[in-house]
């Protein structure tokens, strides 16, 4: 797990083409005038999903992990707790193939708060519970993009 505000992104780029190519866009895109949805950035390599939500409890959340893809989970408005864990930790239910998913039981006291122009790098081995309330309930619009391994 890396987490970092957008400025420093560039000493980043090392750790993978699609991750420099993740943080790029996020340094250069104009996240305001973004749809909600799906944007293409390098087709199915490197993808983008643009949300807008309020922040929410873990009771009303879940723990999740991907195998196909890193995540660049980027808050442009707003701010968030991220809880995190090692998956190897937890347990797993089936492995959802078409959306990438693996849904996780466990506990972990880890969490990162990720405020407006920062993100988080999660990797495979890294389950994570993302959009959590801090202090209080905040608006969020935030970028996910999703780096194929």
């Amino acid at each position: 797990m890396v987490h970092d505000h957008i400025k420093h992104a560039s000493g980043y780029f090392n750790l993978s083409p699609g991750i420099r190519v993740a943080l790029e866009f996020l340094a250069t895109a104009d996240i305001d005038a973004l749809a909600p949805g799906r944007h293409d950035v390098e087709a199915d390599a490197v993808f983008a999903l643009v949300s807008d939500y309020t922040t929410r409890t873990p009771a009303d959340a879940f723990w999740e992990a991907h195998r196909r893809h890193v995540d660049v989970q980027f808050v442009q408005r707003g701010q968030e707790e991220i809880a995190y864990g090692n998956l190897a930790s937890f347990e797993t239910a089936s492995y959802d193939e078409e959306k990438d998913l693996v849904v996780a039981t466990g506990e972990s006291d880890r969490r990162v708060r990720a405020d407006a122009g920062e993100f988080v790098i999660l990797f495979p081995h890294d389950v994570h519970m993302p959009g959590l309330t801090g202090r209080h309930g905040s608006a969020v619009r935030k970028v996910v993009v999703k780096v194929r391994i």
